[in-house]
């Protein structure tokens, strides 16, 4: 069985307080009301806690409605709050409404108030319920920026295990190779053939050893940890521009800029990400590269004159890219904004606030 609806009701007089009190059980509405009669009763009432709705005259001695809804808007304020007076003109009730009440019902038209009771207690539940639904969402989002941190951690640290791995193993094992071939080579000079073969060999191998320290620079650059992000950002740029053929232009403002190692990480994977876009999408012929740290924040800016991006691309629900760059720069609570139209290139700007350390 439901409990009784906890009714506040601010009246000076008996009688009204009866009749209101009346109307409600006629039409089914089960309640314990509480009436009162002044400021001191009122506040004490409140502060209590235990209302569902108030109900209150608008003129009372010494204390009046709109000073009682004052206090209620702060004390409880998703509490409804219904006028229920002699006299209210419209000016009065519109200022009444603006200042937060619920609801108004003159005392010769009290067949309003039950009506009035239940749509504010309508509208309290579905407001109840929007805010379950609404910090339902916050904690889902939580949820989900938290399995994304602890997959790039996990992601970072299987790059870390393969790169040390590729290192220490394959690495080991061609430059053994290419010992043994130098070896091989220098005992079958009088054999032009064997010879020549052996020379092509260690070519290949060394072809091999470059392309594992380019994965393994990918994988997890040794500068990233030694020099820091100024300079893997050049190495970076400059690698690009070698292998791609496309011009790379960059400015770093205070040349060498010192960040902890979280954000540096972030700042260079969403560089890597930002050119890897470029080469695949962007049918550019130069980027500019800016990185600039105040004492507030870094923030990188990456520009093409590529074929740019449009609204309908940034906002496909499968552009993983973009989605992935705002989740990292949301895990330091930055900003990240791309524009691009048609035929004008495309410009991304992160921006990550820096700690009181930095």
């Amino acid at each position: 069985m439901p409990r009784p609806l906890r009714v506040l009701h601010l009246e000076d007089d008996a009688a009204d307080g009866e009749l209101v009190k009346a109307t409600l059980v006629r039409e089914g509405i089960v309640c314990d009301i509480l009436r009162v009669e002044g400021l001191a009763s009122f506040t004490a009432a409140i502060h209590e806690g235990q209302v569902d709705i108030i109900l209150a005259d608008f003129s009372l001695p010494g204390f009046d409605g709109l000073s009682a809804l004052d206090i209620a808007r702060v004390q409880c304020p998703d509490v409804p709050f219904i006028f229920v007076t002699g006299k209210m003109g419209e000016e009065l009730a519109i200022e009444a409404l603006k200042s937060g009440a619920t609801d108004y019902v003159l005392k010769d038209k009290l067949s309003r108030l039950v009506l009035a009771v239940r749509r504010a207690l309508a509208e309290v539940k579905e407001r109840s319920e929007l805010r379950e639904a609404e910090q339902e969402i916050r904690a889902s989002h939580k949820r989900l920026r938290d399995l994304f941190t602890h997959l790039e951690t996990v992601r970072e640290d299987e790059r870390e295990r393969i790169a040390r791995e590729l290192h220490d193993e394959l690495g080991q094992i061609l430059t053994a190779l290419k010992m043994d071939l130098a070896w091989l080579g220098d005992k079958c000079r009088d054999r032009r053939e064997l010879f020549e073969k052996t020379r092509t060999m260690t070519e290949i191998v060394d072809t091999t050893i470059q392309s594992v320290k380019r994965i393994l620079m990918e994988l997890r650059p040794a500068i990233l940890d030694h020099l820091g992000l100024s300079a893997s950002i050049e190495w970076q740029a400059h690698d690009f521009q070698k292998r791609t053929g496309i011009t790379c232009e960059l400015l770093i403002d205070p040349p060498n800029i010192v960040i902890d190692g979280g954000r540096t990480m972030t700042l260079f994977r969403i560089f890597q990400e930002a050119l890897t876009n470029v080469v695949r999408h962007a049918e550019a012929t130069r980027v500019t590269v800016r990185l600039e740290k105040t004492d507030e924040e870094i923030v990188l800016i990456i520009a093409d004159d590529g074929k740019g991006i449009t609204n309908e691309q940034l906002s496909k629900p499968r552009s993983f890219g973009i989605l992935g760059v705002s989740e990292r720069v949301r895990f330091w609570g930055g900003n990240v904004a791309v524009e691009g139209t048609g035929g004008s290139g495309t410009m991304m700007r992160v921006a990550l606030p820096l700690g009181a350390e930095e």
